[in-house]
């Protein structure tokens, strides 16, 4: 057989296989998928030092082919963050079940009664990189949510997934679900990505990418099922007249610093002009002596010395790393208007004691998470109550913001007559 054969061979029997599980699955009564969780979150402190051993194999490859640091710290697994992991399993299993929620309830004139109940959305792929704590999330949300998912992670934690499937697997066989409920691509041909994209919609009911800018635009242009997803994460923090300079100064290293690869990472700082005189100098030695590099305007470079001067691109641009654009601007509608301009509609923040201007913000910026004096990295789904999330949505069908449990769902009517009949 042809490569293509093999990839249509590999990829059509995981969809078959997967479409077979959704329909058992959406059966599936609370307690059994919360019996699968707790299992797998068991096997996977059992076998943490597999999973370490693993992991260190893949981030040995990834230093070798020149992995960025942002990248390999995505990478990395370590106890705290396997323990992380089987945590958030447990979390996820703790969460409401939302499969047959009634969402609405209402009687027709003529004695129908109508339901809008919630139900699973069938079969979910997820194709992802460099994280292989998404392969525990993605597939615990979608169990949880009564959802096939066919996983797809990048070749650089391909070890690290394997081992990481496997607890889920074993957690599914304990409480006596198939473990084709959640599926991993046993292989890094990028053409199993693009057969999965373009050649299963009979199998597929909804793609969701999480990685790099290049990743999702593929997905978004190839994918020929719905998709949930963003492109970047052009993240603001605006420091308004009315901030606290304390308060500024701690949110603003959070947001930037606290992981720099993140899509929730802060990317570009907005200083409002009427404090600037106080605030910007302290701002920016605080994010220079922390070692970020700050790329800024005539303003920024006035006020400290060791600022480049910004470009046209470092106002649209995602960094993922210790770098961050700054720019003086002229009140709150100015922020605004540059977030307008230059942001992804992802996650921004405003900082200040004036609880009116924050109202205005938070009113007027058209993203899918707004901030009042607290850090864009609040922009996850665990911090959200959800136990986890495949991603931040900045899509405004279906789902926007964090996509967790419910956010993995649709709903149908269900209607209860008497004999009626439409005249």
């Amino acid at each position: 057989m042809s490569d293509s054969t093999d990839i249509a061979t590999l990829m059509s029997g995981l969809g078959r296989a997967a479409r077979a599980a959704a329909a058992t699955l959406a059966q599936a009564g609370a307690a059994q998928k919360n019996a699968a969780l707790a299992a797998a979150a068991g096997q996977l402190r059992a076998t943490r030092e597999a999973v370490l051993a693993a992991n260190r194999r893949d981030l040995e490859a990834a230093r070798t082919h020149g992995l960025s640091a942002a990248l390999l710290d995505r990478l990395l697994l370590d106890a705290p963050r396997i323990e992380a992991m089987a945590a958030g399993l447990e979390a996820i299993a703790a969460l409401p079940d939302p499969i047959g929620t009634v969402l609405a309830e209402w009687t027709r004139p003529n004695g129908l009664v109508i339901q809008r109940r919630r139900v699973p959305l069938g079969v979910v792929g997820i194709i992802y990189e460099s994280r292989p704590n998404v392969t525990a999330d993605a597939g615990a949300l979608c169990l949880k949510s009564g959802n096939a998912a066919i996983l797809r992670g990048g070749s650089e934690s391909l070890a690290s997934n394997r081992t990481i499937h496997g607890a889920l697997a074993l957690g599914l066989a304990a409480a006596g679900l198939p473990p084709t409920c959640i599926q991993l691509v046993p292989t890094t041909d990028r053409a199993a990505v693009g057969y999965l994209l373009a050649e299963m919609k009979g199998s597929v009911d909804v793609v969701v990418p999480r990685g790099g800018k290049s990743l999702v635009e593929r997905v978004q242009r190839e994918a020929r099922v719905p998709v949930i997803g963003h492109l970047e994460g052009v993240c603001h923090v605006y420091v308004d007249g009315a901030a606290d300079l304390r308060m500024a100064l701690s949110i603003v290293r959070n947001a930037k610093l606290r992981r720099t690869g993140i899509c929730g990472a802060a990317e570009t700082l907005l200083v409002d002009r009427a404090c600037a005189a106080t605030h910007l100098a302290p701002l920016l030695r605080m994010l220079l002596d922390a070692g970020c590099e700050v790329r800024g305007d005539a303003d920024c470079q006035a006020a400290d010395a060791r600022v480049r001067a910004a470009t046209e691109a470092d106002w649209y641009t995602e960094y993922l790393d210790a770098i961050i654009a700054v720019r003086v601007v002229d009140g709150v509608d100015a922020a605004i208007a540059h977030i307008g301009n230059y942001g992804s509609r992802h996650t921004d923040a405003i900082v200040t004691a004036d609880v009116q201007i924050a109202e205005h913000f938070l009113d007027r910026v058209d993203s899918a998470i707004v901030l009042h004096n607290a850090s864009t990295q609040f922009a996850d789904g665990g911090e959200f109550g959800m136990g986890a999330e495949i991603g931040i949505s900045t899509d405004k069908f279906h789902a926007r913001g964090p996509v967790g449990v419910e956010q993995l769902t649709s709903y149908k009517y269900v209607v209860r007559g008497a004999g009626q009949i439409r005249a």
